[in-house]
């Protein structure tokens, strides 16, 4: 039979059509019995894997009532202390049938851990498993923000989890490289590609120098290193960077690992499609944005997504609701099912556009990818603070663009007056809030683990532990073994904070130069020389990440911004407290504190930041301003207690957002 070149064909030589990707939905909220309700709602309208959002203090490490977590719990995902918290996530969902990924990275091993135990508690034969734990600390050093481990320590436990799989559970991918965080925090597709290559790269060269597998086993370890990327709205350029990841990756499994089997060395990777570029305003437009980012990644059968989740339409006002999700499962299900797209084989092979502009970016990459590794490789890169900084630049850079007008954004910086959005009238405002009050039920369930288990156990488990991370064993069976006793998530990571410790990596922010030609900025300056002619100082911000949240970017811009300005700077990175926000904005003597929150625990550490201002006397003395992603419902109350000015999403212009400051401070100025 005569074979058309349109068509695609099986090995008996007949017709077919390619298998549609997996569909996901990235969900978790409240707690767990929330949650495994949303789970099965999903399954029965038609997702095909589960993908799961854990609570800030579970990737942080932290069990639901210690008092960093009581803000973040079940806020931007689901809760988990211990491994009776999965006997109800997963109640009903049989484990051997699922491809389930978890974004989990500090405590990957824990939940991997509780997975595994789950399954032996239930029969199921771990060769069954299929799925994913995120477990990518570089890309959390540069852009995530939950780390918990020093990079080395952090490399030994994904190397723990590579070994045993392999031989334990051999469907499943220990790590997934996520360049997904990259993008949202900045990065251009050729820092996209080269930065999450050298993280590949970081982890094989550990593996490999670990000597714990046979050179057939290192090439099926190679094999089940997965991505997972980001896709923005130029579509055809991200899918030319996706042909690109395609190409460079079995180069540099074949040229630097030796690899000789091509299945080994298939580029393989799932996808959300970009959050960073979906707007406040008018975001019924970011349905339309959502469709066209997913094109980048599915139209080009040669480098097409193995597993896709949509972001919702209204992600830069809130968590999703399950309509919302359920909109963006029916887009990918319309894309695969209704359309033809899946009946051709690759659209591009043989044009010379998409030639040209793969072979530029592989280029570009490979001498940022050599740069890196000249310079000591991804661990070296993220203690110099060298790729970090290269992201604030590019973030810097974009937002530059959007102020300026050159890169157009509809409803946001160009055809900005229209008709208010009906999706946003419903009662709730189109935005999802956790009750809470569901956070006491997951902490009184915390509460009946630990009176109920055998403490004995847990201590011996725990030692054990503890005896493991200090002899360089690995780490996996006793964290399984931990899980069966009943340990939480604080017990496991506190025991091997013990023995590795804690990290901080640099902001990116020390050195960087706002670019821009603009009036605002010297209009800005002329302010601040205003401000240091009246009062006789340079005026001082405390730009404040408190929480859990890591997601640093608007704090990093503000910094740079006000630096520029001429504001005096004091900013430590993420993850400060209350506490350590006022005492700071005491000892420095601060104008004004700067709080970036993004996670929804806003009113509760708003509230506690003014309760210690107030216990200081000094929430009279330093005007405090908010920004981060604020419903406007709650902007009363937060006013109410003392925030003098609230920025959105909608607020893109950093040197903006610093002149409202500067006029805020000059004509209260409450040193004086």
């Amino acid at each position: 039979m005569t074979q058309k070149q349109h068509q695609i064909y099986g090995s008996d030589e007949k017709q077919i059509k390619d298998r549609p990707w997996i569909f996901r939905t990235y969900a978790g909220h409240t707690n767990v019995w929330a949650s495994n309700a949303l789970y099965r709602e999903n399954l029965a309208k038609g997702q095909t894997g589960l993908s799961i959002a854990l609570d800030l203090p579970t990737q942080c490490g932290y069990s639901s009532d210690h008092p960093i977590a009581a803000p973040e719990i079940g806020k931007v995902g689901v809760p988990i202390n211990s491994l009776d918290d999965f006997r109800v996530l997963f109640d009903n969902i049989p484990l051997a049938q699922m491809n389930t990924s978890m974004t989990i990275n500090g405590t990957a091993m824990w939940l991997m851990a509780l997975y595994i135990a789950l399954a032996e508690e239930r029969g199921v034969d771990l060769a069954e498993l299929k799925g994913t734990t995120q477990n990518d600390l570089i890309k959390e050093y540069l852009a995530r923000g939950t780390y918990i481990f020093p990079p080395e320590d952090s490399m030994r436990l994904i190397v723990d989890m590579y070994e045993y799989c392999l031989h334990h559970v051999p469907a499943w991918n220990a790590s997934n490289i996520c360049s997904y965080h990259l993008q949202e925090a900045g990065a251009t597709p050729v820092q996209e590609l080269a930065f999450a290559l050298v993280n590949a790269i970081t982890i094989l060269d550990a593996i490999r120098d670990r000597k714990c597998f046979s050179a057939d086993e290192f090439e099926r370890c190679v094999g089940r290193i997965s991505f997972f990327v980001n896709s923005g709205m130029r579509f055809i350029e991200e899918m030319c960077k996706m042909r690109a990841f395609c190409e460079m990756w079995d180069e540099i499994t074949r040229e630097r690992y030796g690899i000789k089997n091509p299945k080994y060395r298939r580029f393989r990777y799932g996808v959300q499609v970009n959050s960073l570029g979906l707007t406040a305003e008018q975001p019924e437009n970011n349905a339309w944005r959502i469709l066209l980012e997913t094109l980048g990644v599915t139209l080009s059968r040669k480098a097409r997504c193995r597993a896709l989740q949509l972001p919702a339409w209204n992600e830069a006002l809130s968590l999703p609701r399950p309509w919302d999700q359920q909109w963006s499962l029916r887009i990918q299900q319309i894309l695969a099912y209704e359309t033809d797209l899946l009946e051709y084989p690759d659209l591009f092979d043989g044009s010379p556009v998409i030639a040209s502009k793969v072979t530029e970016l592989k280029q570009l990459a490979y001498t940022e990818i050599y740069k890196i590794l000249d310079m000591g490789g991804g661990i070296a890169a993220v203690r110099s603070g060298y790729m970090k900084a290269a992201l604030v630049s590019s973030q810097q850079d974009r937002l530059q663009r959007l102020a300026d007008g050159d890169q157009i954004v509809v409803g946001k910086n160009r055809w900005t007056e229209g008709t208010r959005s009906p999706l946003l009238s419903d009662r709730d405002g189109g935005v999802f809030k956790v009750d809470a009050s569901a956070a006491q039920k997951t902490v009184e369930a915390l509460r009946q683990t630990r009176q109920k288990r055998d403490d004995q156990a847990v201590t011996h488990a725990l030692a054990q532990l503890s005896e493991a991370a200090s002899s360089g064993a690995n780490l996996m069976l006793p964290s399984i073994a931990c899980a069966k006793a009943g340990v939480t998530t604080g017990e496991w990571t506190e025991t091997l904070r013990a023995v590795f410790g804690d990290y901080r990596p640099p902001t990116g922010v020390e050195g960087q130069n706002l670019i821009s030609n603009g009036q605002r900025v010297e209009s800005v300056r002329n302010k601040v020389d205003a401000f240091i002619s009246s009062f006789g100082y340079r005026p001082k911000i405390l730009v404040a990440k408190p929480g859990l949240d890591g997601h640093s970017n608007g704090a990093e811009m503000i910094s740079v911004a006000a630096r520029n300005a001429g504001f005096e700077v004091i900013y430590f990175g993420i993850r400060l407290t209350p506490e350590e926000i006022v005492q700071s904005a005491i000892e420095e003597n601060v104008d004004v504190i700067g709080v970036s929150l993004l996670s929804g625990s806003h009113n509760e550490i708003m509230a506690e930041v003014f309760r210690l201002l107030s216990e200081q006397g000094a929430n009279d003395q330093i005007s405090v301003v908010l920004g981060g992603i604020i419903p406007d419902s709650d902007y009363e109350q937060l006013k109410s207690i003392g925030v003098q000015r609230i920025y959105s999403p909608k607020d893109y212009d950093p040197m903006a957002v610093m002149e409202d400051i500067t006029a805020l401070i000059h004509g209260s100025n409450l040193r004086s």
